[in-house]
C-alpha cells in the first residue's frame, strides 16, 4: 500500500501487464463476456483468454459493462483494506460506457475521494497509463493533482493495432462492410489507432500481413522521435510472434527507458480476434 493510501482501479480492457498489477496492488474491474446459452463470464475471472479463443470456433461472444454493483463493490473492498481515496483508469468512453458508468457509482459513495480518469484510449495504451498512476502516486502525488497529470501523459500515448483477419472487427461494427469486402478481397490491413475522442479510426492501410506490422513499427518510431525518452508495448497473443516484434522494436527505437511485453486480455480480444498485434508508446 503506498503511503498516501490511495487505491489504484482499472477495468481488464487496459491490458495492465499482471506482474505490474500484483506488484502494485492495483484492482481491475473485469468486463464481462456473454455467450448465447445465457451464460456470462467475467473477463480473466471464471473464463480465461485461452477459453474465450477455443470456443471461437463455435461462437464469438459480445461484451458487456461491469455492473455498477460490482463497481461499488470494489471501492467498499479498497476502503475496508485501508485505503483512503482512490484514482480509476478506465478504457476510452469513446469505447465502452465503463468510464460514465464508473462515474456514476463514484458520486454515491461518501467519504471516499475517487478520481476517474477516461484514456481516450484502450488495451496496451491505456494499460501505460494505469502504470504511471502507480507511479504517480507511489512518488507521492497528491490526489487534488493526479488528474491533471494522468490527462498530460493520456496526451502523450499513442497506440496502434492491426489484425490478419478482419472478420472480428466487422463483426463489432470497428470497420464499415466496405473496408472489410475491400481488405479481404485486395489483401488490405488498416492500422488502427484511437483519435482524440477515443474512438477508432484507420490510421493507415498495408497491403499484407508483414507489411502491416512493419507499418505500426514505423508509427512507433515516429512518435518515439518526438521524445527524449520513451516507454512502449507490444501485445500479441501469439508468444513466438511477440519475440519477434521485440527484436524489431529494440532495433528500430533507440530512446526506450522501457520495452513491456503484453498479453492481451479477453474481452479484447472478443472485438479483434488471436490475430491481433496492438503497439502502443509514452512520450517521457
Amino acid at each position: 500500500m503506498n503511503e498516501q493510501r490511495i487505491a489504484i482501479i482499472t477495468d481488464s480492457g487496459t491490458d495492465t501487464p499482471a506482474d505490474f498489477i500484483a506488484q502494485h496492488d492495483i484492482r481491475v474491474i473485469p468486463l464481462r463476456i456473454n455467450y448465447s446459452d445465457g451464460t456470462a463470464y467475467e473477463s480473466g475471472v471464471d473464463i480465461s483468454v485461452e477459453e474465450v479463443v477455443r470456443r471461437f470456433d463455435t461462437e464469438i461472444p459480445t461484451t458487456s459493462l461491469p455492473s455498477p454493483m460490482k463497481i461499488h463493490d470494489t471501492f467498499e473492498k479498497a476502503r475496508k483494506d485501508g485505503y483512503r481515496a482512490a484514482v480509476v483508469v478506465t478504457i476510452s468512453s469513446g469505447l465502452s460506457a465503463t468510464y460514465e458508468t464508473v462515474r456514476m457509482v463514484a458520486r454515491h459513495i461518501e467519504d471516499f475521494p475517487i478520481v476517474v480518469i477516461d484514456t481516450k484510449s484502450i488495451g496496451a495504451a491505456a494499460g501505460l497509463i494505469v502504470m504511471e498512476a502507480a507511479r504517480q502516486i507511489e512518488a507521492g502525488m497528491p490526489l487534488e493533482s493526479i488528474s491533471s497529470v494522468l490527462s498530460a501523459a493520456c496526451e502523450r500515448t499513442r497506440v496502434y493495432f492491426s489484425v490478419q483477419k478482419l472478420d472480428f472487427l466487422r463483426k463489432g461494427g470497428r470497420i464499415s462492410e466496405a473496408v472489410y469486402r475491400i481488405g479481404s478481397m485486395l489483401n488490405i490491413k488498416p492500422i488502427l489507432t484511437c483519435n482524440e475522442q477515443g474512438t477508432y479510426v484507420i490510421e493507415k492501410k498495408a497491403r499484407g500481413w508483414k507489411r502491416a506490422i512493419e507499418t505500426q513499427i514505423d508509427l512507433i518510431a515516429e512518435q518515439a522521435a518526438r521524445w527524449q525518452r520513451t516507454r512502449v508495448v507490444i501485445c500479441t497473443y501469439d508468444p513466438n510472434l511477440r519475440k519477434e516484434l521485440e527484436t524489431a522494436i529494440r532495433a528500430r527505437i533507440g530512446n526506450m527507458v522501457e520495452l513491456i511485453l503484453s498479453g492481451i486480455s479477453a474481452d479484447l480480444l472478443v472485438h479483434t480476434g488471436p490475430t491481433l498485434v496492438g503497439m502502443a508508446i509514452e512520450g517521457l
